[in-house]
């Protein structure tokens, strides 16, 4: 199979996660997929399914639908039943977790099958006691953990005591084939526009991300109200969780402070290096840190002036006064500075920006490393003995 194992026919690889919708996570799960089958592997995902599935079938990848985004017990012991069978009927050789719930069921049926196994830790997993703390653990279990970032590397040392020897830093990648400013067709950008109902001429700011409570769109929608710019609109683009009412709360908010022209919810965009071109100013608002942000290096690819919050990997990726601002997390004061700033940049001052910013995306964070990155830690572990 590869250098220093017995078989002969390709590795198979088994990717699970809760869902296959939009999401930094279920991006990568794709972009590994592809390059899995470039390698001659064969790349298998599984999860309860979603809008990527038909895009993995184009790759030369197959999805398996499983209730892997369950969090319940009795369904997670179920699904070690479950992939147990899926390893052994499909000959899956490592299994790579990227989610806490199908961890859990991913790490016992790789121990009955002797699969290999590795996890990426996507994410900050705070708060809990006991428990939590034990459910959390199961993203360290993998006989390699990749790690997202800096600010994750430390913060599993600090607070798991995570063995170094396990890690590997692969940062998220972009793909500047597709996030390229070159690459995007002003009609493509006008379709947008249109739909989005936008006035020619407006000033665009755009929020990416799922609707949720963390991810800071009610700090943006207050911030445009101290902004109290009349030519200037607020894009908040993202899946739709229906989680809690989010939705409601946020519109609600934008009527009672009177910004119902301005800034709109527009849902789950297909074409995101268009949607980056129109915009003028891209925020990351999150009130709890990001393990990475992957919007953040997508704007930059596309040259655009970011104005994100001050902790986790926005840390790592933003560099103050050169590709963007950071401001305090929750502030909506400190947000709509940071907007006025980037909006009052002039021609020569925003072409500096997005140049320091594709410049710097394309030295650090192309999708082509992660990947390659990534398959190496693979035959790492094929190449390796099986942890006890």
């Amino acid at each position: 199979m590869m250098d220093g194992f017995a078989e002969t026919r390709p590795p198979v690889v088994l990717q699970i996660l809760p869902r296959f919708e939009s999401g930094g996570v279920e991006r990568g799960t794709l972009e590994i997929a592809e390059a899995i089958a470039a390698a001659g592997w064969t790349p298998l995902v599984a999860s309860a399914g979603g809008g990527l599935e038909h895009q993995l079938k184009r790759i030369g990848g197959r999805h398996i639908k499983l209730p892997l985004q369950s969090k319940n017990p009795f369904t997670i012991y179920a699904n070690i039943k479950r992939l147990t069978a899926l390893i052994r009927a499909e000959g899956v050789d490592i299994v790579h977790a990227r989610s806490r719930a199908p961890a859990w069921s991913g790490l016992f049926a790789a121990r009955r099958t002797g699969a290999r196994f590795l996890t990426t830790y996507h994410g900050t997993y705070f708060g809990g006691g006991a428990a939590k703390r034990l459910y959390n653990s199961v993203m360290l279990r993998g006989e390699r953990v990749i790690i997202t970032s800096q600010f994750i590397w430390s913060h599993v040392i600090e607070r798991y005591d995570a063995d170094t020897e396990r890690l590997r830093m692969i940062p998220r990648g972009v793909d500047v084939t597709k996030f390229d400013p070159a690459a995007v067709s002003q009609g493509r950008i006008a379709t947008l526009a249109n739909s989005w109902r936008l006035p020619d001429g407006a000033f665009v700011v755009m929020l990416p991300g799922r609707l949720s409570t963390w991810k800071g769109q009610e700090t943006m929608i207050d911030a445009m109200a101290k902004l109290a710019r009349n030519d200037t609109y607020c894009i908040l683009v993202g899946e739709d969780l229906q989680h809690a009412g989010v939705r409601e709360r946020l519109e609600a908010r934008i009527v009672a402070l009177g910004l119902a022209g301005s800034v709109r919810i527009v849902g789950v965009c297909a074409d995101m290096p268009a949607a980056y071109m129109l915009a003028d100013v891209v925020v990351s608002a999150s009130i709890k840190p990001e393990s990475f942000g992957r919007t953040i290096i997508e704007a930059q690819a596309m040259g655009r002036p970011m104005v994100a919050t001050n902790h986790g990997g926005a840390c790592e990726t933003v560099i103050p006064g050169e590709t963007g601002w950071l401001v305090t997390p929750g502030s909506a004061d400190e947000l709509a500075q940071g907007l006025a700033r980037a909006l009052d940049l002039d021609l020569e001052a925003r072409t500096r920006m997005a140049d320091r910013s594709i410049e710097g995306v394309r030295e650090n964070y192309m999708v082509e490393t992660m990947c390659a990155r990534t398959l190496e830690v693979y035959r790492e572990l094929l190449g390796s003995s099986p942890a006890a």
